[in-house]
């Protein structure tokens, strides 16, 4: 597949067919994906493979946090607030999922359980997540893991799997060290469901938009 090939088709997926992924293959993705560029050389990155009981225990803790309110305790705070012009493009994408699961904006109990299968990681049998040293420019770190993990999901998309980064996955911090053997000097960045896509499923498929002229300054 070409470079831009991948580019294109990459695309956050939603629904994973019930098939595992092999290990050499995960790892043939990091082996390749860990030449991506960073400050210095310095590999601000450290990543943790999670799948089969560990990963079905997190996602039945993280699904049931979600479902009895608790608050959430991400590292890294998230974004509060958008300018109109992002959260507009938020908002869009929040309707073509929505629409893609004829799932109607009134239907509370619907878009729960969406959010619910949200949760769980779309039941995706990897996840992947990337955590930096806490003595590291938080800033900077962060900027390097953002490198690899688009390296990490373009070589997924050259080998036939999909992926999908979730905020989610690292939302509820404390039931993720619960479960796995996080290092307490390494703080818990984000993390990228992964494996093979189902695509026939409406929710990989509706149409996506990126807005070229409302980025893009040239100055000569």
């Amino acid at each position: 597949m070409q470079l831009v090939d991948s580019i294109r088709q990459r695309r956050s997926i939603r629904q994973f067919l019930p098939k595992s992924v092999p290990d050499e293959v995960i790892r043939d993705i990091i082996s390749e994906a860990v030449w991506s560029p960073s400050w210095g050389n310095t590999q601000q990155w450290e990543m943790m493979v999670v799948t089969g009981d560990k990963l079905a225990k997190l996602r039945e803790e993280n699904r049931k946090a979600l479902f009895t309110g608790q608050k959430a305790q991400p590292e890294i705070p998230f974004p509060e607030v958008w300018p109109d012009a992002h959260k507009a493009r938020y908002g869009e994408v929040g309707k073509a999922v929505l629409e893609s699961q004829t799932t109607d904006r009134d239907d509370k109990e619907g878009r729960l359980q969406n959010t619910g299968h949200m949760f769980s990681f779309f039941d995706a049998p990897v996840l992947l997540y990337f955590m930096v040293d806490k003595q590291l420019s938080l800033e900077y770190a962060v900027l390097d893991v953002g490198l690899i993990l688009q390296n990490v999901s373009l070589l997924a998309c050259d080998k036939g799997l999909g992926s999908c980064i979730m905020a989610v996955s690292v939302m509820y911090a404390d039931i993720v060290r619960k479960i796995l053997p996080v290092p307490d000097n390494k703080r818990l960045v984000i993390g990228t469901a992964m494996g093979y896509p189902d695509l026939e499923a409406p929710i990989n498929n509706f149409e996506r938009q990126r807005d070229l002229e409302q980025v893009v300054t040239w100055v000569a």
